[in-house]
């Protein structure tokens, strides 16, 4: 006895988890577990989640995410988590199976596996049964970056409201007929493979009636070197409105009923060695609809029949012996993008700039969002129109889809001319942190995220309902930090406070033609540069749209007006328009570390460089 007893008082304490215990305390419906402590308190559990986490019935949103001691979720999951409306398992170790399996969980319609070690989800190590459905309500599943070889074969019957599907960056080289079964996933729109070793594709897609999001991205080439598409990561090229992308695959043949499905707006089979030259010819060159009729009339027949074998070939010839004369006559060059109609950007150069910005990032931001990325741009017309409430709105969708809900980066933008630097990206306690956010007083971070805390269990009661809005859906990110990340300007003013808001001293108004911009992120700094990219070229595109289309500025848009703070301009003009010019400068902005040594400029030589055919980077 005594023995044992010393052996008892010997054994270490249990882990201590006080993120479960204020959940309990506090009856969270949201719960995220994430940070370097993570790691060693998982370690010491087996590899597996606390089982006293299965005991918050009450939860609808848990994320684990970033630890690579996690190898299976533990038993309990199902029976403890009723309610469980998302779960979000990313960047951890799970596989190569899950074991037990997840379902059924009757309530989930958001499940994040990307960037694990899955192989393999077969029945009892996998998603969930298929009779009844494991999950009968799940409408967007992310199994991206992962080591899948093949796809369970009763997947649409465990998740038969399926929306989204996500197989990006895995071993996949062909889809289970059963997802294409008529019936099997009526409300399937969303369904991207990249980066996989896909040979095929069944004609049978056709049945996918509702296929219309980025419906199939299918690139066999391997992008580590881009940062577009690296193993174990879920960031791949954003989804785009109704394209169907197949580019860079091993595909030899593009199945006609393609042209069938109702929704597709956009296909790109480019980069694949398709045995029809005459298909392999006008992918390259011809509008979507064009293709899709091609596909369509070869379906039926079209260029089959006797007679009509070398149509194509002919129609070809006859083609390029037209490109020639109207070349030799003077008629033009090859097809391009009218000039007028393209997008401008001028780089300027930190040695061009009598006075550039800069960054001065300190240790402090090591563990908790270290990377940070600086541009400024001008030229921007704001004035006209909704112009200020289309970047806005643009702002936001950039923060759902490439930031990924602001857990991959975090933009910020910001009035130049309110700007005093040089700039000092920092972290401080939230008890010592000050900042006037967005249309409120001062106050500090601690008190400003306890009020929002507040205000978002308020909004749901009045509402009645669980999701969250505004500043309140990313209150979780900053969960379990002792510091909070800032950038300080050079009087002393906190102007940002990442992830959450601005601050009211560099608000963007109508009157704003010069932006600072700035992307922070914990993740990497090539995600900072892939979402300044995004952003750049996002302004071009919406300053180009509001000077051709001359927008009346009395029609403003009472919603921009209120944002912006300033009445419209009765005249309704602009800087960039009486210059007559849709360029944009992009001015360098330098990050140093503490010593002044360079860090990071953007943008470089490398950024910007996957810009659309329709920009021009003069640099």
């Amino acid at each position: 006895m005594a023995a044992a007893a010393a052996a008892a008082a010997a054994a270490p304490a249990p882990e201590a988890w006080p993120e479960l215990e204020l959940a309990e305390r506090e009856r969270r419906r949201e719960l995220l577990l994430t940070g370097p402590g993570l790691e060693r308190r998982v370690r010491a559990a087996g590899g597996r989640l606390p089982p006293r986490l299965f005991s918050l019935p009450l939860l609808h949103y848990l994320e684990v995410s970033g630890c690579g001691s996690l190898r299976e979720p533990g038993p309990g999951l199902a029976q403890g988590l009723p309610q469980l409306h998302s779960l979000v398992l990313r960047r951890n170790a799970l596989g190569p199976g899950l074991s037990p399996e997840l379902g059924p969980l009757p309530a989930l319609r958001v499940l994040d596996l990307s960037g694990n070690a899955l192989e393999a989800l077969p029945p009892g190590q996998g998603l969930g049964p298929a009779e009844p459905p494991g999950l009968p309500q799940l409408q967007s599943l992310n199994l991206s970056g992962n080591r899948l070889r093949e796809l369970p074969a009763d997947l649409a019957r465990c998740a038969p409201r399926l929306q989204s599907l996500n197989l990006a960056g895995n071993r996949l080289r062909a889809f289970p007929a059963e997802l294409f079964r008529p019936g099997a996933l009526p409300l399937l729109s969303e369904l991207a493979a990249a980066d996989n070793r896909l040979r095929e594709l069944s004609p049978d897609i056709a049945h996918l009636a509702s296929l219309k999001f980025s419906s199939v991205i299918a690139d066999v080439v391997k992008r580590e070197s881009t940062g577009l598409c690296r193993r174990g990561s879920s960031r791949y090229r954003p989804l785009t409105s109704r394209t169907l992308d197949l580019s860079n695959n091993q595909l030899s043949e593009v199945p006609a009923e393609l042209a069938d499905c109702p929704k597709l707006k956009e296909v790109n089979f480019r980069g694949n060695k398709l045995t029809d030259r005459r298909l392999e010819k006008m992918v390259h060159g011809c509008q979507t609809k064009s293709i899709l009729e091609y596909l369509r009339s070869r379906g039926r027949g079209g260029g089959r029949g006797k007679g009509k074998a070398e149509g194509p070939e002919k129609e070809e010839a006859r083609r390029g012996r037209r490109e020639r004369r109207r070349r030799e006559s003077g008629e033009g060059e090859e097809e391009e993008v009218d000039p007028a109609g393209r997008l401008l950007l001028r780089v300027l150069h930190v040695s061009e700039n009598p006075a550039p910005l800069t960054v001065q990032v300190s240790p402090t931001v090591r563990d908790v969002r270290p990377f940070i990325v600086g541009a400024v741009v001008r030229g921007m017309d704001l004035k006209p129109g909704n112009a200020l409430r289309r970047f806005l709105t643009s702002q936001t969708k950039l923060h759902e889809d490439v930031c990924e809900k602001r857990t991959a980066a975090t933009i910020a933008t910001h009035d130049l001319q309110a700007v005093r630097g040089p700039l000092l990206y920092t972290a401080r306690p939230p008890q010592d942190l000050k900042i006037v956010p967005l249309g409120r007083k001062e106050v500090k971070a601690k008190d400003l995220v306890r009020q929002l805390q507040l205000e978002a269990e308020e909004h749901r009661k009045h509402k009645k309902r669980q999701n969250l809005s505004g500043l309140h859906r990313y209150l979780h990110l900053l969960d379990g930090k002792d510091s909070y990340p800032c950038l300080v300007d050079a009087d002393g003013d906190v102007i940002s406070f990442p992830p959450i808001t601005n601050s009211e001293k560099t608000k963007i108004k109508k009157t704003t033609s010069a932006l600072f911009l700035e992307v922070t992120s914990a993740a990497s700094l090539q995600t900072c540069k892939q979402v300044m990219d995004a952003l750049v070229l996002k302004m071009a595109e919406i300053n180009k749209y509001t000077l051709e289309n001359q927008e009346d500025g009395s029609l403003s848009d009472p919603d921009a007006d209120a944002v912006s703070g300033q009445p419209p301009d009765p005249s309704g003009s602009s800087g960039a328009e009486k210059a007559g010019s849709t360029a944009l400068v992009v001015e360098q902005v330098r990050v140093l570390d503490e010593d002044g040594h360079l860090k990071v400029v953007y943008p470089s030589k490398t950024d910007l460089g996957l810009a659309a055919p329709h920009v021009t980077v003069i640099r």
